[in-house]
């Protein structure tokens, strides 16, 4: 396991992460502290706590949008794009029916 340091709000703290993980980390981090600083940009110095706890309900909240734009998007594709599924294993059962009625006469 892999420790990082990095910083938020100006502190930095150690963090432990996976073994080749380190650099998402710290970008993750780097976009958390983006956020943190500007609540502290608009709350003001509230105490670490709370600036933490905003910033991760906003960064949680932009989650959410993003994962029911996903299901919307998914939702609106048509529905025959399973079908393409059920075409192509229907074929792959003929091909494979007439493949054993050849090597049956053989």
């Amino acid at each position: 396991m892999a420790t990082v340091s990095v910083q938020v709000n100006g502190r930095t703290y150690p963090v432990g992460c996976a073994d080749g993980q380190e650099q998402r980390v710290t970008a993750l981090a780097g976009r958390f502290d983006a956020e943190v600083r500007k609540v502290a940009a608009e709350v003001g110095q509230v105490g670490e706590i709370r600036l933490f706890l905003m910033a991760a309900l906003i960064l949680a909240d932009q989650l959410a949008e993003a994962d029911a734009r996903v299901l919307n998007a998914t939702a609106a594709l048509p529905s025959s794009a399973g079908d393409g599924d059920a075409r192509a294993a229907e074929a792959l059962n003929r091909a494979a029916d007439a493949i054993e009625k050849l090597t049956a006469g053989l």
